[in-house]
C-alpha cells in the first residue's frame, strides 16, 4: 500500500523505491528503507499496514502478481520485501482510498 498520491506514478512505473517523495512512507519515512518495494502477506499483515499508515492521508492497496516467496528478503525489522522495482504490468488497484485509521 501506498499513498494515493503516488497512484498516477505507480500506474505509470510501477512500485519503485527510487520514485519516492510524493508522500512518506508507510511507516512515516521520508527516504526509501530499503532498495525494493515492501509486500504484505496475507489479510493479517495487509490490515496491520493499513492501520500503520503515517503517510498523512488515505492509502491505496495494490495487488502484485508473480511473486515468488524466495523472491523476497526479510529487513532488519522483520517485513518482506522485494529487491528493485515492481513493473507496472505486474500490478493492479487492489483497494483505493483507505482513510486513515484511528485505531493505532
Amino acid at each position: 500500500m501506498t499513498s494515493v498520491l503516488n497512484r498516477a506514478s505507480i500506474a505509470r512505473y510501477g512500485l519503485d523505491w527510487r520514485r519516492m517523495g510524493a508522500a512518506r512512507g508507510i511507516a512515516g519515512s521520508v527516504a526509501p528503507e530499503q532498495q525494493g518495494c515492501f509486500l504484505a502477506v496475507g489479510a493479517y499483515e495487509l490490515n496491520w499496514f493499513v492501520r500503520m499508515n503515517n503517510t498523512g492521508g488515505p492509502v491505496d492497496v495494490w495487488e502484485v502478481d508473480g511473486v515468488d516467496a524466495d523472491e523476497l528478503i526479510e529487513s532488519p525489522e522483520g517485513f518482506q520485501y522485494l529487491p528493485g522495482v515492481v513493473a507496472a504490468d505486474r500490478i493492479r488497484l487492489f483497494q483505493m482510498d483507505l482513510a486513515p485509521s484511528s485505531n493505532r
